[in-house]
């Protein structure tokens, strides 16, 4: 996993948490620092889950060093080592460096629709593009004759006399 130094100690890439995980983070965000209880009713109404289930996911996080910890009575206070914006920041250049071999353009122009890997031949302004995902690479030309897909190849009538019940 990659891991990026901070005042606070090493962190993880905001990527590398799991979706409970970034659910959690963002239950703290707003609040600045929150104990267990706190983020679980945050996440009570879209997410409810039991409250060590909530305790096991903020230790986590601690030992990711995503978040630190302290001790205030008998519960944890929990606050994160990195802001929203960090966060946000740190993941779109994740996105950039690993979809988009690091071209932010790359990123505003497949945002904008129009894409950076259009098959040849093929123009945004003249609105032909490849149903398939850019990240499929690059069609393969096809033979002449050869159908788009066998299930849209015309069917020949069967010959006289044969039962098609079974067809």
């Amino acid at each position: 996993m990659a891991e990026n130094a901070t005042a606070g100690g090493s962190r993880h890439a905001i990527l590398d948490l799991a979706p409970l995980e970034l659910d959690c983070m963002n239950a703290l965000w707003p609040s600045g620092e929150a104990t267990v209880r706190e983020i679980q009713q945050a996440l009570r109404a879209t997410r409810p889950r039991a409250y060590t289930t909530i305790m096991t996911i903020l230790d986590r996080l601690a030992q990711k060093g995503v978040v630190q910890r302290r001790k205030a009575g008998r519960a944890w206070v929990y606050r994160a080592n990195l802001s929203t914006d960090q966060a946000r920041s740190q993941a779109v250049s994740q996105v950039v460096q690993g979809f988009f071999g690091g071209s932010a353009e790359a990123l505003a122009s497949h945002l904008a629709g129009k894409g950076t890997s259009l098959p040849a031949g093929q123009t945004v302004a003249g609105g032909a593009r490849s149903s398939a995902p850019s990240w499929a690479g690059p069609r393969r030309p096809r033979s002449r004759g050869q159908a788009e897909s066998p299930a849209l190849e015309p069917q020949a009538a069967p010959p006289a006399g044969l039962d098609t019940t079974l067809l």
